[in-house]
């Protein structure tokens, strides 16, 4: 979590473009608005992208290469993001850092992004796994603003909801 802030933070600081890339379900489209209206909010230069159910879930070569093309420094995956190697790989190769938060199954590599918030990792010490996707963007946003209560006060819908479809 200490490097995924770090590197938000230094993305809004340098008005950087930022991207956050969700999936298509309730889970994902909630972690993703949370986390969009959370750095609108703080003044982050920021866009949204979310598949459509036909294009399948995951990050996608053809929204990297538009995040490309958009002038996109910084892709936040929310719900995504723990299986796209090629894809993250494909992001640094055009000059674009990547930051993973998802709570699905990492497979045995993880992609080399500049940092991987899954819950599910090995070397994860946090005692509660359960989260849903909307759960780990409210917990980079707590990080991000240092305040929790005000988070919860701003996003406990959206953390609700989104969390409850999960199940």
């Amino acid at each position: 979590m200490e490097a995924a802030v770090e590197r938000v933070h230094d993305a809004i600081d340098q008005h950087q473009r930022i991207l956050v890339y969700g999936d298509y379900d309730t889970d994902g489209i909630t972690a993703t608005v949370l986390l969009y209206t959370y750095l609108k909010y703080v003044g982050a230069d920021v866009l949204y992208r979310l598949p459509l159910r036909e294009e399948g879930y995951g990050l996608h070569s053809e929204t990297v290469n538009w995040a490309a093309e958009n002038g996109v420094q910084l892709i936040i995956t929310v719900d995504t993001g723990v299986t796209a190697v090629q894809e993250i790989a494909q992001a640094a190769s055009l000059g674009i850092d990547v930051v993973v938060t998802d709570h699905h199954q990492p497979a045995e590599e993880l992609p080399n992004a500049v940092a991987v918030v899954d819950p599910h990792r090995q070397d994860c010490e946090s005692f509660f796994k359960d989260l849903a996707g909307v759960g780990m963007a409210f917990m980079l946003v707590c990080a991000l603003s240092g305040d929790g209560e005000k988070a919860f006060a701003d996003y406990g819908d959206l953390l609700a909801l989104g969390s409850l479809a999960d199940m």
